[in-house]
């Protein structure tokens, strides 16, 4: 009887960690709202742990946690007292009220190649069509 107390103690030690870190994604980013859109403006989310702060598409601050029953795939935002679920990746932010957030990558850089590429040296004009580099094959044939 008294080892009891004992078990339910070292139980509650051994999964108190892993509720304490459900939430594995990181969804600090800006975010775009795709559907029943408030504002136009980039939606922000801040995270800091289980700390999370909102900023919506129409301006409005709001704090947001780890959601008490699904810690692992919902957050509880307090000011629009409902919950949202976010994908495995973070990519998408889903509002109970419809509102729909994606994340926002912004643009792809240029590409520029790397030191395993190869640059063409050939280069097209719409006067002169083709020109090859001075003494390769192409050029030496009369391309």
């Amino acid at each position: 009887m008294r080892r009891f107390p004992l078990a339910i103690a070292a139980m509650t030690m051994a999964f108190a960690p892993t509720l304490l870190s459900a939430q594995s994604i990181n969804l600090t980013g800006i975010y775009k709202c795709v559907q029943m859109c408030r504002g136009n403006l980039p939606a922000h989310v801040t995270q800091n742990g289980t700390e999370i702060n909102l900023v919506t598409e129409a301006g409005q601050p709001s704090r947001a946690w780890p959601d008490w029953y699904w810690p692992a795939n919902r957050i509880w935002i307090d000011a629009f007292n409902q919950s949202a679920v976010y994908s495995p990746d973070g990519m998408l932010i889903q509002f109970d009220s419809g509102t729909i957030w994606q994340r926002d990558l912004g643009p792809l850089p240029p590409h520029r190649p790397g030191a395993g590429e190869r640059r063409s040296s050939v280069q097209w004009s719409p006067e002169r069509g083709l020109s090859f580099p001075v003494g390769s094959a192409q050029a030496r044939a009369g391309r």
